[in-house]
């Protein structure tokens, strides 16, 4: 197949075709350069912090505008690379991801690297979501499976890998960089894969004409901005009435975005989200999961990095390394959950995730009070690893259990949802670390008592830990609208070699 015949969904693959192997290849190594950039981050936030005198806000910002950007355009990354071709926005986003991380590289301040950061998550938002389309059109049925399971080792090892490259690169200190290389080590790889991807990948279109839908993507852009601005900054303003004002006109833009998907869909059939999923139990279920899961991880990760870091002082590779026990337990359970759990137990997996994750939770926050800021990274183990084996429960057959009862024609429209909810979540969550966990700090007075600090982040990471709790009990309650047991498993598992163009029930959706 030439690398410049554009296909639709529907054509046959060439599987004489040898260069398939190297497209995929590139499309993996994207995937996971998008993976660890999402992850690489948090555990620089005080070497940033320090270097560029970035402000808390600032540093909120440096992590949430990148998951805001990535989730507002994901969905119309997905629908322009239907339209456009998906190796044209994937070279596109590439270049964009690159350029961007090129600059965020060499910011000179705190607003420089903010705004790098939204060029960054615009960019990765062209990129990603051609990646399991690229793989769907470039293999055939029989090869998908063996694809797949590649392609979720590499988003296992890009959880893992992304906080311990992030912590080596910040420690050795390069060239006098500090966390600078964190961004750096994008260009090598983001121009490599340029010049291979052009060579060896194969252009394709979805077989049936679909529309840009760009009032619907302001609008929801509008709506996400309105809602996190005024969290991230309001504490720092000390709450002011406009941001209040800002928070409740959001949920208005909100309500203006469905009715005008509502008038887009009867007007011609090319929404940016199709509403008629709602009305699917389990995907509404799924999607206020995926949301409020999102919620989580946002607040969490970064309280995390804050609190070993800049509350107990300790180094960054000291903090990379006492995560390793995590991203092992999340990626042996993900891999039980699918293979040998899901099937037999269905819904109840999940649900058991959620408690086990409350565990792992409350076992922190006791530690943390029990042992103070002597704490250690082995007295950490132990709720990491219950928390990252809950956590393994959850994220692997998530997205199974949300698409199960989608129609197969609405499977790319939901899967993309499913992707963009939780990036949104995330945001969202890192707007909260300013109520959560600043807000504790600010009652402390630290301007006064400096000597209080390692204390005062205790109690801040303690109160960030009981809101999780409380969020993942709701998130537990909820996953009992999810379908007992995924349709898939009812049906015993015969729709293998069912593979409709389109068709996303059994590919991994690509989260951070």
């Amino acid at each position: 197949m030439s690398s410049h015949e554009a296909v639709t969904d529907g054509a046959p693959t060439d599987t004489s075709d040898k260069r398939r192997w190297i497209a995929l290849a590139i499309v993996m190594t994207a995937a996971f350069m998008d993976l660890v950039d999402a992850t690489i981050v948090n555990i620089a936030i005080p070497s940033i912090e320090r270097d560029l005198g970035a402000s808390f806000g600032a540093i909120q910002w440096i992590t949430a505008g990148y998951a805001l950007a990535f989730a507002a355009g994901l969905i119309t990354g997905g629908r322009l690379g239907d339209i456009y071709g998906r190796k044209r926005l994937f070279l596109l986003g590439t270049a964009g991801f690159t350029l961007a991380s090129a600059l965020c590289g060499f910011a000179a301040n705190p607003e420089m690297l903010v705004a790098s950061r939204l060029l960054q998550g615009a960019a990765a938002a062209m990129m990603v979501p051609q990646v399991l389309s690229i793989i769907h059109v470039t293999f055939p049925a029989h090869e998908r499976g063996k694809v797949f399971g590649m392609f979720g080792a590499i988003i296992g090892l890009g959880a893992v890998s992304g906080p311990l490259l992030g912590a080596l690169l910040t420690q050795w200190n390069i060239a006098g960089l500090e966390w600078r290389p964190i961004f750096l080590i994008n260009l090598p790889v983001g121009i490599a894969g340029l010049i291979l991807g052009r060579k060896f990948i194969s252009e394709s279109k979805a077989p049936k004409a679909l529309r840009l839908d760009i009032v619907g993507m302001l609008l929801v852009t509008a709506a996400l901005l309105m809602l996190i601005y005024p969290l991230t900054r309001g504490r720092e303003l000390d709450w002011p009435l406009w941001g209040h004002l800002m928070m409740a006109g959001s949920l208005l833009v909100f309500a203006a975005f469905v009715v005008y998907e509502k008038y887009k869909t009867k007007k011609d059939g090319s929404p940016l989200v199709e509403l008629s999923l709602f009305r699917v139990k389990s995907f509404a279920a799924g999607i206020a999961v995926q949301l409020t899961f999102g919620v989580v991880l946002g607040i969490f990760f970064l309280v995390w990095t804050l609190y070993m870091q800049i509350g107990l002082g300790w180094s960054p590779l000291k903090a990379g390394l006492t995560g390793v026990p995590f991203s092992i337990a999340v990626s042996v359970a993900a891999g039980l959950s699918v293979q040998k759990l899901v099937p037999r137990f269905g819904r109840k997996v999940l649900q058991a995730g959620a408690l086990t994750m409350i565990a792992g939770v409350l076992l922190y926050l006791i530690e943390a009070g029990r042992y103070g800021t002597g704490i250690e990274p082995w007295q950490m183990t132990l709720p990491l690893v219950v928390m990252g084996l809950g956590m393994g429960l959850i994220v692997a057959p998530l997205t199974d259990a949300v698409l199960s009862e989608v129609p197969r024609e609405h499977a790319g429209s939901a899967s993309g949802l499913i992707n963009t909810t939780g990036q949104m979540g995330n945001a969202l969550g890192l707007g909260l670390v300013s109520v959560v966990f600043f807000g504790v700090i600010d009652d402390r007075n630290l301007e006064q008592a400096p000597a209080g600090t390692a204390a005062a982040f205790t109690d801040a990471f303690q109160n960030s830990l009981g809101w999780a709790a409380g969020v993942l009990a709701a998130i537990f309650l909820v996953m009992f609208a999810l379908p007992a047991k995924p349709k898939q498993h009812l049906e015993g598992g015969d729709d293998e070699g069912d593979e409709t163009p389109g068709s996303v029930e059994k590919e991994p959706a690509l989260t951070h």
